[in-house]
């Protein structure tokens, strides 16, 4: 045997669409109910994320549209107000979710030649969920905002 004869499959034109169609109705599904963060699961990892340190709101603001017709590309935009020095500037802005596999959606990571505590982005969305924005500060202190987005068409 030659040392990749076993990775050689052989396979008609029939059973080759077979195999792809499977795979495309397999892969098109739902996720299962079990695979979706609960709202506890992301109040957990915010908890986690601010390690028992308060969480304060005003300075970070969460835009993010309230319906989403198609949950496949939802625009989010999260500000940090405020001066951008050395002393004072977001650290890391992470993106919390109740909806996703994941409620730790994204992080981004900013320091303090950012200019502007600002980042876009488009997430996807499968179903109605509460979206949550936590700035962890330069000081060691935590702001967070949060906001219900209603998804009419899911996109995952």
């Amino acid at each position: 045997m030659k040392s990749k004869d076993y990775l050689k499959v052989e396979c008609d034109r029939r059973e080759f669409l077979f195999a792809a169609g499977a795979l495309a109705l397999a892969g098109s599904g739902f996720w299962p109910a079990s695979a979706v963060a609960t709202t506890e699961e992301a109040k957990a990892a915010i908890k986690e994320i601010a390690a028992g340190a308060p969480l304060k709101q005003g300075r970070v603001k969460l835009q993010i549209p309230s319906v989403a017709d198609n949950g496949a590309r939802v625009p989010v935009t999260v500000s940090v107000d405020g001066p951008v020095t050395a002393a004072d500037h977001a650290v890391i802005i992470h993106i919390i979710s109740d909806g996703n596999p994941f409620p730790e959606t994204v992080s981004f990571t900013l320091g303090p030649d950012v200019g502007k505590a600002e980042i876009s982005f488009y997430m996807r969305m499968a179903k109605t969920q509460k979206v949550y924005a936590v700035a962890q500060m330069s000081d060691g202190s935590f702001q967070i905002d949060s906001t219900q987005v209603s998804v009419t068409i899911g996109g995952c």
